[in-house]
């Protein structure tokens, strides 16, 4: 099995996106530096070693690597160990933990309550679109009134919940509640901001059966995920998109 890291979005992220990650030889563009700091990401064995990283050890001793990981590759030289087919720690002289270079993991409980003011944010909206839709004068069957209305409702939801959470995250890689409790959604493979393609992926996967089966429960469970989702706390839309949520404090 291989120890590459994981190939989130597919693409190159652009040389000006600021939060990309950059190799360890390549210095930073005039005026595009990293807003994670200068240092270069941690080799296996010595340097940071992950420092300022959730799991990350302070220092530059012998098995200083990303989350206290054997040095030099994972269980069996590398082989398997870390979801989507690789080791987060394996083997070589670069260090194949995709969290190398990138702030820390984002808190799950600031995630949960970023995630409820963005549905509260858009439920106000949904509401007043389809508040007394679909009752007419000509229907006097009050149970086909009901369905019709709950799906027409279901269908608004799904849409705008779809398109805010895709064009907010394609954009900056915050949504509102995101932005407001400095959160925001990385690229696993390289750390820039999601391009449109995997941001609508990321969307779908939460807001879809949130909307026509399952509400806030299947948004509990993709979103409460990330309480148990080890080493990178992804919720269920995270692995279908492959990003992670990052602090930006």
């Amino acid at each position: 099995m291989s120890s590459e890291p994981p190939t989130g979005s597919g693409q190159q992220p652009p040389e000006d996106d600021p939060f990309r990650k950059r190799p360890p030889n390549e210095p930073p563009g005039e005026g595009a530096g990293s807003p994670y700091g200068s240092e270069p990401p941690p080799y296996p064995g010595g340097g940071q070693g992950g420092a300022g990283r959730e799991g990350g050890s302070q220092g530059g001793g012998p098995g200083g690597g990303p989350y206290d990981g054997p040095p030099g590759g994972g269980q069996g030289g590398g082989q398997g160990g870390g979801p989507y087919g690789g080791s987060p720690y394996g083997g070589g002289s670069y260090p194949t933990d995709p969290l190398a270079g990138m702030p820390p993991l984002a808190d799950s409980g600031k995630r949960t309550l970023a995630r409820i003011l963005d549905m509260i944010l858009v439920g106000v909206v949904v509401w007043l679109l389809t508040w007394g839709v679909g009752v007419s004068e000509y229907d006097v069957d009050s149970d086909r009134i009901q369905v019709d209305k709950s799906l027409w409702q279901a269908a608004v939801a799904a849409v705008l919940y779809i398109a805010y959470d895709t064009v907010l995250t394609a954009r900056t890689g915050q949504t509102l509640g995101k932005k407001l409790l400095h959160l925001r959604v990385a690229n696993l493979d390289n750390g820039a901001t999601p391009s449109v393609q995997t941001a609508l992926t990321r969307a779908a996967v939460l807001w879809l059966p949130f909307a026509f089966c399952c509400a806030c429960v299947w948004t509990a469970i993709s979103g409460g995920w990330s309480f148990f989702d080890r080493p990178y706390k992804q919720g269920l839309h995270d692995k279908a998109a492959k990003t992670v949520v990052v602090s930006t404090d």
